[in-house]
């Protein structure tokens, strides 16, 4: 028994290298001489600790192999009666705790159904919470949904404080009374002090899974302004996310910033931070959330994500996807990885793939307005209007008429003559909506000039520069003061549009005609491209508001 000691040893002291090796020479001695060397119930755990050790290092392959072979040594030892089944399957050593570990060998190298069967095939009763809460996942992955909230359930049912599951059940449409029902009445749990912040806590995510922005962040924000929780990482995280699926990006950016001052090392959200930060064209503040994410870790999808959308900004679009394609190998579900690669697909006029990609965003979170956008733009881009306006019309449906979705849909149907006239009713309703939504300001204003109705621009961009101010509605402004001769107003709106941003080519050639002679060319139409109203989609939105 002295080499099983050793083996033993080497496994308590988490020498996992060094117990491959001994195990595999003591394993090979009793696989030949069975009578002289282990007892069936060493053998056993020794091939469990091999199985560990390699899944430790990263073999997992190998590592399934080993625990698989250690369950059928175990079973048929106990068959032929040369040992107890009790004296085999220790505490720690369970088949359950084995099969657990073959399921995570197997999502290692991404056999989901492998690992799913390996799970389902311990007896319900034995299962375990974390057994139950890793087949949730597993359904989930599968598209399994009904399984997903029976197996959620029972993880509640002995964990009811268990939060990320209770975000599952009503992710999964499970209503918040019944999740809360699970919590609070398992154990007298509602009966305990210091947690009078869980109902809030569950009622803000009941709102968020059911897409009712306004409600989860009223929620979220007297968890942060009113209660024990205030500059909790996780509150001020879910706040930047749902400002962010609500298309307010201003807030989102605010809230997201905050939770990633207070934690570096705290990754959620960082994704859709580097996404606004790229919108905004902030590279510095960009380059170093880029910076400060990859030393955490590189085995999580976020950044990779800030990397592409650095290098987006780069404009090394190459690299940029290959940042994101790397993303989406680690988690192939992650929303933001596919929406970025999608876009840098699309903006290399690779249309097909980038259609892909944005299809199957939309599968995984067809709540979210960005996959429907993609979807618009490349259909637009390979010139299949019909389809491109079945998809903003879907996006209505879907999204309800919210300002983004009339916006888009918008956009298509301005691009045909026929249609034109809906379009602009839609922009109409989207600032009744909001009125100070900048994609449907700008699109308007690009109708206003099409007609030559510069004052109805004017009287338009002169409500939006008393609330807010971007470089974009300065420069539009000023475009429209030169159309009616108004040289003094139109200098003083290109002054401040290069004071936002010196870059913005529009505003630089205005200036540069107004200081040409008299007989030089009058600046030619706006554009009409839906890349223009993109942009300001992803990037305007998010200027400061006065």
């Amino acid at each position: 028994m002295y080499l099983f000691e050793q083996i033993e040893l080497l496994h308590d002291n988490g020498m996992h290298s060094n117990l491959i090796a001994l195990g595999s020479l003591v394993l090979t001695v009793a696989e030949n001489q069975p009578d002289n060397s282990l007892l069936p119930s060493a053998r056993y755990q020794t091939l469990v600790y091999v199985g560990w050790s390699l899944q430790s290092l990263g073999e997992y392959r190998r590592a399934e192999a080993t625990l698989k072979e250690a369950l059928q040594y175990a079973k048929a030892a106990a068959k032929t009666k040369i040992a107890k089944t009790s004296d085999m399957f220790k505490e720690g050593l369970t088949e359950i705790d084995v099969k657990y570990a073959m399921a995570e060998c197997n999502m290692a190298v991404r056999q989901y159904s492998q690992a799913l069967t390996v799970l389902e095939s311990i007896s319900q009763r034995h299962r375990t919470p974390k057994v139950n809460m890793r087949m949730g996942r597993l359904y989930q992955q599968v598209g399994m949904e009904r399984p997903a909230i029976t197996a959620y359930k029972e993880v509640l049912k002995e964990c009811p404080l268990a939060l990320e599951a209770v975000q599952e059940l009503l992710s999964l449409g499970v209503r918040g009374a019944e999740v809360a029902s699970l919590m609070i009445n398992i154990h007298g749990t509602g009966s305990c002090a210091g947690i009078e912040w869980l109902s809030m806590w569950v009622k803000g995510h009941a709102y968020l899974h059911n897409r009712d922005y306004a409600n989860a962040i009223g929620s979220f924000k007297h968890l942060e302004e009113s209660t024990a929780l205030s500059r909790n990482v996780d509150i001020l995280s879910t706040l930047g996310e749902t400002y962010y699926l609500a298309g307010e990006s201003k807030n989102a950016l605010s809230y997201l910033q905050r939770a990633h001052a207070l934690n570096h090392l705290n990754l959620r959200g960082t994704d859709l931070l580097a996404c606004l930060l790229a919108s905004e064209k902030r590279n510095r503040e960009l380059e170093e959330l880029a910076m400060s994410t990859t030393t955490v870790t590189d085995s999580a999808p976020q950044p990779w994500i800030t990397m592409g959308y650095y290098c987006q900004l780069s404009k090394r679009t190459t690299k940029a996807i290959y940042f994101a394609h790397k993303a989406c190998s680690i988690n192939p579900r992650s929303i933001e990885g596919l929406l970025l690669k999608g876009t840098l697909l699309l903006e290399l006029k690779k249309l097909q793939e980038a259609v892909m990609h944005f299809r199957e965003a939309m599968q995984i979170a067809p709540h979210r307005f960005e996959p429907h956008k993609g979807l618009v733009d490349c259909y637009l881009a390979m010139h299949r209007s019909r389809e491109a306006v079945a998809i903003a019309s879907n996006t209505c449906k879907l999204l309800g008429q919210t300002p983004r979705a009339l916006t888009l849909y918008a956009s298509v149907l301005v691009k045909d003559p026929l249609t034109v006239s809906k379009g602009k009713t839609l922009l109409e309703k989207a600032l009744k909506e909001d009125s100070y939504h900048l994609p449907a300001v700008y699109l308007l204003c690009e109708l206003y000039e099409q007609d030559l109705r510069y004052e109805s621009a004017i009287e338009l961009l002169r409500k939006q520069v008393a609330v807010q101010s971007t470089s974009r509605l300065h420069q539009m402004l000023a475009d429209f003061f030169s159309r009616v001769h108004d040289e003094e107003k139109a200098a003083h709106h290109f002054g401040i549009a290069l004071n936002h941003e010196p870059s913005n080519t529009r505003a630089l050639e205005g200036m540069q005609k107004m200081e040409a002679p008299p007989d030089a060319v009058e600046t030619p139409p706006y554009d009409m491209e839906v890349e223009d109203i993109g942009d300001s989609e992803a990037s305007d939105q998010h200027d400061t508001r006065a």
